[in-house]
């Protein structure tokens, strides 16, 4: 069965016939993120989806990148040529100081080259410090193109749009920009695609938009705040559901912590959800100790990778009813799945 077959793309589809397994930012516990490299382990690797999480340029180029600001996953700031952009800017309420992407060209951007953001967690993906470019929207979108043909099955793209309000207030609009590169791509045009915000003005604007795309879902995204108590009630799911087919909160949100950090009882959100008629993810799943529940860690060190801890995690997620998952090791999220 393809994955077209699988996960229809159509608003408001049924469940999936098994739950997808979708690569955070590419393979990014092994490869630096939102790299063509990232993306093609992921694929490699049996991902259903790869992420894009979009910005844009001072040209008004969609590129990936996890942040506009770009300090921490390349190598800005060993050029010199570009030490006078480095600047403090407020960005959805948080002040930050680096070097922002909106403040380069696309060809400026092309100079620098990726690097890890977690290098004393991931040694591995480390390694590959320097090799890779900053990746364009379009060019993911011709590589997994090209991906799923030479490997003879669909491969979805589940892009971030990224600070939305903030780049539409520069006059960088991201959601038009997205929709033009759909228009222009055969491969979006017909390939699953989950449209991702943490905001939700611009998913409302979306849904009239995508009218015409049969292909494309949307997916809301929640961060535990304040604000997600209000969401993910019965009266906020049923909101949510009215513009977005997906809800995809922190997994905490789904399977808490006690307080000796250990993986508490499911909250019965998965099922709430359900029961507003809105598929479910959660994120992010990572194979290192320092980010899994401390009943699934082993005595490797804090930084040491744990499979075998990674797996009952996501595991324990999948029983309570999950549709799909993010994982920074898509092979592990592969097996967490078909071997459930």
């Amino acid at each position: 069965m393809t994955l077209a077959s699988a996960f229809p793309a159509t608003a408001r589809a049924p469940r999936p016939a098994k739950p997808l397994v979708l690569a955070h930012r590419g393979a990014s516990a092994l490869r630096p993120e939102h790299t063509l490299a990232s993306y093609a382990k992921a694929i490699q690797d049996g991902a259903d989806f790869v992420e894009p999480d979009l910005v844009a340029t001072k040209d008004g180029v969609l590129v990936a990148r996890h942040e506009n600001e770009i300090s921490e996953t390349t190598n800005v700031a060993d050029h010199a040529e570009f030490a006078s952009r480095k600047t403090t800017k407020t960005i959805d309420g948080q002040a930050l100081t680096g070097w922002f992407t909106e403040d380069f060209t696309l060809a400026e951007l092309k100079t620098l080259r990726a690097k890890e953001r977690l290098g004393m967690v991931r040694p591995e993906s480390q390694a590959y410090d320097g090799q890779f470019q900053i990746v364009t929207f379009d060019e993911i979108a011709d590589f997994v193109a090209a991906e799923a043909a030479a490997r003879g099955r669909t491969i979805g793209l589940i892009p971030e749009i990224k600070h939305s309000t903030y780049f539409a207030g520069i006059g960088l609009p991201l959601e038009p920009r997205f929709l033009a590169a759909v228009r222009a791509h055969g491969y979006l045009r017909y390939a699953p695609l989950i449209v991702q915000s943490f905001e939700t003005e611009n998913l409302k604007a979306l849904r009239p938009q995508i009218a015409e795309f049969h292909n494309i879902q949307l997916l809301q995204l929640v961060e535990p705040s304040p604000r997600a108590a209000a969401m993910l009630t019965p009266a906020g799911l049923a909101t949510i559901a009215t513009y977005a087919d997906w809800l995809s909160p922190y997994s905490r949100l789904i399977i808490p912590t006690d307080a000796d950090g250990k993986l508490g009882t499911p909250t019965g959100l998965v099922e709430a959800a359900h029961r507003a008629g809105l598929l479910v993810s959660a994120w992010t799943f990572r194979p290192e100790n320092r980010f899994l529940p401390a009943d699934l860690r082993d005595g490797a060190g804090e930084n040491a990778r744990n499979p075998k801890g990674s797996l009952a995690e996501m595991r324990r997620y999948l029983a309570a009813g999950l549709d799909a998952l993010f994982t920074d090791d898509p092979a592990l999220g592969r097996e967490a799945v078909d071997k459930t």
